[in-house]
């Protein structure tokens, strides 16, 4: 059973993103397997963030997971930080994601006694937002540092694209309208939040090639 994640951001050398995105699939997933580890996913920027950095976020059911096995041994990364997650409403197991798209990732910063109806509004916008645009709430992870009078967290949602993430901001009808209403008051209730886009390297059903930025 999956009781942490570790979001990973790793900046690499000039033109090397593809190249350790393989080697973390592939020797990256070997060196956490027999830790209790897995990769959950890995992501290439899209907006936002610079070219030469991937996201990855590994699944664990240790105890004692590592933040450093996942890029150990590459001689093309240039640095790369962790943090320690734990899932709050999603996700409900390791199943990784599996299908490409446009997928955000947004950071939030709440005041503690914010962060029960911050729960709440997620859950009562979830639905209606992904029936209405096509997309999915991947997870929404609360880090296990800096806890106290502040609550920081990281969603990750996915659309099919650009285009459904401008659509996703105007919405058509009073059941959308609900569901907007919902998230503006959640963006109201942090004290700072910022996202960035990106595309799944791990994706099984289309590889992504455009140049981006």
């Amino acid at each position: 059973m999956t009781q942490t994640y570790i979001q990973h951001v790793i900046s690499t050398k000039p033109r090397q993103w593809q190249v350790v995105a393989d080697e973390l699939r592939t020797a990256g997933a070997g060196r956490i397997e027999p830790l209790g580890g897995s990769v959950f996913g890995i992501w290439r920027n899209q907006i936002g963030r610079p070219r030469d950095e991937l996201t990855a976020i590994t699944a664990w059911a240790s105890d004692n997971p590592s933040g450093t096995a996942l890029v150990e041994n590459s001689a093309n990364i240039k640095h790369a930080t962790h943090e320690i997650m734990v899932p709050t409403l999603r996700p409900s197991s390791s199943e990784a994601p599996r299908r490409q798209g446009n997928y955000a990732f947004r950071s939030f910063e709440t005041p503690v006694e914010h962060w029960d109806e911050f729960l709440d509004l997620c859950a009562g916008a979830w639905p209606g937002f992904e029936s209405s645009y096509d997309s999915q709430v991947i997870g929404l992870w609360r880090f296990t540092e800096g806890d106290g009078a502040m609550r920081r967290s990281l969603l990750l949602t996915r659309r099919p694209n650009l285009a459904m993430w401008e659509r996703s901001k105007i919405p058509e009808g009073e059941a959308e309208a609900e569901v907007r209403r919902k998230l503006s008051r959640r963006y109201d209730l942090c004290d700072a939040t910022c996202v960035y886009t990106t595309t799944l390297l791990t994706a099984e059903d289309q590889d992504d090639t455009v140049r981006w930025t």
